[in-house]
């Protein structure tokens, strides 16, 4: 499903109603009518309902809602958050509408309405059961102030429900920050398409339910228009699930090699390499220090192993290069790099050496590189020149600080265009982990994930992650498609598991155990 920013909204708005010759008056009822449905299906008992209206095209689908729940039987309280005079054309005209029908209205910030007065309009709010927050849309232009500020503090501290339309008034649409203050939903009912605020942190707590209103926003407009922004759902996550025709075997499904493991994490290879078989692939291979293949070969019953050459610490030595490289272009293999290999300088040359050696032999190796693989080519920058399209790069927030030696707080302040501008600059695949992960090709199209939760946040579960990336690569899929469907299965396994378990004590080979069953859920 695409994602917009404010700007990306208005502009399919303006061309439905200009160029298609849709008029806004007739959208805002579609709104409005499409609302009221969902309403009295998430709260079919409800009664006394107040509608918070501000000025522009929010404050009038909030007008439309408050006429048709009158309409329908609900008792209904309409409060004016900004002067009556003040309206846009559109809201103006459904606000006389509601005047002409009679139904309360009370303006409760102009001048007059502040001090005693407020307090009496606040108990007319308290007294509702549900309340409906049309104050801002996309077109909020810096913090809120006074004195609608107030009027949202004000809600937040009440006990009733708050359902927003489009998004929760005061969120910045494009990057979910609240602009001053913001109002807290309990729900949220974006019109048209999701906005990106309502995806990222902190806006997405902010909306709480997320549900897409469909307006009848035409296709054409909408394709018409450069959306790189996209949200994994589980519709887009099914058409990508590799197929398992009647007379495969083995060898239909590719093969993946694994370099992983040192001394004290053997862990760390095993859940990589397991995840890839889990996710599909038809062989893997774990290349690993030769003094921990009795410890894995005991493991993994189902992995090869390729015990290599090793450090005086135990970690891989950059003398298995030619080994590592011959076996996976042999095999025509996926090659996954990283997951507990250490930071030895020796294991770091390695890595250096894999990534240069594959594009100078003209191997066109595909390449999975996480963990220390990523510190490694942090440490030496030139090493990205390097990469290509081929190669996907999974770097958590601190890994990701290291590859553009940039604060944490200032990458996560805009993931999207954190995972943008890098793939872009060094032409590869980057997933972008966190919450939500953000995945972006090297043309800047990015995915964001809609699956996992906060139990996921243990060791391990991004080595699982990287097997079912490579795992999925090895069946042919694109580099873009496989991180992006095994952010999407990583993320599902771990929700289905916290069904069952809930989030506490959750771990990452419990979530390597659910892969098949998420990945075959898609598939119904």
């Amino acid at each position: 499903m695409k994602v917009v920013t404010a700007a990306e909204m208005r502009q399919i708005d303006q061309n439905t109603i200009e160029g298609i010759g849709i008029p806004g008056i007739v959208l805002m009822e579609t709104a409005g009518s499409a609302i009221v449905r969902a309403i009295e299906q998430h709260y079919p008992t409800t009664q006394r309902i107040g509608i918070l209206v501000g000025k522009g095209n929010n404050g009038g689908d909030g007008l439309v809602i408050a006429r048709q729940l009158a309409h329908t039987g609900h008792d209904v309280h309409t409060f004016l958050v900004s002067p009556a005079d003040s309206f846009t054309a559109e809201a103006d005209l459904n606000l006389q509408i509601v005047k002409n029908l009679g139904l309360r209205i009370e303006e409760i910030v102009s001048d007059a309405k502040r001090g005693s007065e407020w307090g009496s309009a606040l108990n007319h709010i308290a007294s509702c059961e549900l309340l409906v927050d049309a104050i801002f849309g996309t077109g909020l232009r810096g913090a809120v102030r006074d004195p609608i500020a107030p009027v949202i503090d004000t809600l937040n501290t009440l006990s009733t429900p708050t359902l927003s339309i489009d998004l929760p008034s005061g969120l910045d649409a494009d990057t979910g920050t609240p602009l001053g203050t913001c109002v807290q939903a309990e729900r949220t009912l974006t019109i048209g398409l999701p906005k990106r605020g309502l995806l990222m942190h902190p806006g997405a707590e902010l909306a709480g339910k997320l549900e897409v209103v469909d307006i009848g926003f035409p296709k054409q407009v909408i394709d018409a228009q450069d959306i790189k922004v996209h949200w994994t759902t589980a519709a887009a996550a099914s058409e990508w699930v590799p197929q398992r025709p009647p007379a495969s075997h083995k060898g239909s499904y590719g093969r993946v090699l694994v370099v992983a493991g040192s001394t004290g994490m053997t862990g760390a290879a095993a859940l990589a390499s397991e995840a890839a078989l889990r996710a599909g692939a038809g062989l893997v291979t774990l290349a690993t220090p030769k003094h921990l293949n009795p410890i894995l070969e005991g493991l993994l019953p189902e992995v090869m192993t390729l015990p290599l050459p090793e450090t005086d610490t135990g970690s891989l030595s950059v003398s298995a290069t030619s080994a590592i490289l011959e076996f996976a272009e042999t095999a025509k293999s996926v090659l996954a790099i990283g997951p507990g290999i250490s930071q030895h300088p020796d294991t770091v040359a390695l890595v250096h050496q894999l990534v240069r050696e594959n594009r100078a032999q003209g191997l066109n190796l595909r390449l999975v590189v996480d963990a220390d693989g990523l510190n490694a080519l942090a440490q030496i920058p030139e090493i990205m020149s390097f990469l290509d399209r081929e190669i996907v790069l999974t770097p958590h927030p601190g890994e990701m600080a290291r590859l553009t030696n940039t604060p944490v707080p200032t990458l996560e302040a805009d993931r999207i265009r954190t995972a943008q501008t890098y793939a872009n600059e060094h032409g590869v695949v980057l997933v972008f982990k966190g919450a939500p992960t953000v995945t972006s090709d090297a043309n800047g199209n990015v995915w964001i994930n809609s699956t996992g939760n906060p139990g996921m946040g243990t060791g391990g579960m991004g080595d699982v992650l990287t097997g079912v990336i490579a795992g999925l690569m090895a069946q042919g899929l694109s580099t873009e498609k496989a991180a992006t469907l095994a952010v999407y299965v990583h993320g599902l396994a771990g929700d289905i598991v916290s069904e069952r378990l809930g989030m506490h004590g959750l771990i990452a080979s419990d979530v390597l155990k659910a892969v098949p069953e998420a990945i075959s859920s898609l598939t119904q």
